[in-house]
């Protein structure tokens, strides 16, 4: 009996590990996450036992993989992106060690570097950015000292709080002309991007639907040419 902890990958259900992939086809039980798509969930063998997340709280997600990870059973842990990157993966591969329980983490596409990627926004770039630093738009932000990092600035569940954001970097220090992108539903046939300046980039992405990431830097330039031939972005 095993916990398996995969990464989903980004959205699009190509993007996931051989080895995730390979789980989710011999598990006895898929605890998997809303934003999974129904494509790897229907993976899973038709006598597997299948839970979304849903509405349940971590708690009782975690008191889930305890229970079934005590049994004969595999089990996977279907998540978004990568889950150690705010996958909330530590926090599960925690409570299972103090349970006893074992459990073996397998990485996933992270929407870090795959969801600017499909926007034709590298995150790093020879001669532009050199380091990227990423941040949870839901949680504290420390503007000063993410306007002082330099490099490429990614966020993480912040399209609600993207003015705010936007504002927030500038009061201190970055500057309005700075490039910015929003990417919602990276990877996916719905993915739609918008690349505009910091100070334009709320009103620019008006109407855009979650899940969406917020990029900032002068990668963000690189766009315009990396997609020329598919078109896929709305420039404003």
């Amino acid at each position: 009996m095993m916990v398996f902890l995969v990464g989903a990958g980004p959205g699009d259900p190509g993007l996931i590990t051989a080895r995730g992939l390979e789980l989710i086809r011999s598990c006895g039980v898929l605890v998997h996450d809303r934003l999974v798509c129904d494509e790897l969930v229907s993976e899973a063998p038709a006598d597997a036992i299948r839970i979304g997340r849903g509405q349940m709280d971590q708690d009782e997600v975690n008191r889930l993989l305890v229970l079934y990870g005590r049994r004969s059973l595999d089990v996977v842990r279907l998540k978004g992106g990568d889950p150690f990157v705010f996958g909330r993966g530590g926090e599960e591969a925690l409570v299972l060690a103090e349970a006893g329980v074992p459990f073996e983490i397998v990485p996933g596409v992270s929407s870090l570097s795959a969801v600017p990627a499909a926007a034709g926004i590298p995150v790093t770039h020879r001669g532009v950015s050199s380091q990227v630093t990423i941040a949870n738009g839901q949680g504290p932000v420390d503007f000063a000292a993410l306007a002082r990092a330099g490099g490429t600035l990614v966020f993480f569940m912040g399209l609600a709080r993207l003015e705010e954001i936007a504002c927030g970097l500038i009061e201190h220090g970055l500057a309005p002309e700075m490039p910015a992108a929003l990417v919602s539903a990276g990877t996916t046939p719905e993915q739609e991007a918008v690349v505009a300046t910091l100070a334009t980039l709320a009103d620019a992405a008006k109407g855009f639907p979650p899940p969406a990431l917020i990029v900032v830097g002068g990668v963000v330039a690189l766009s315009e040419r990396l997609t020329s031939v598919r078109g896929t972005l709305a420039l404003a």
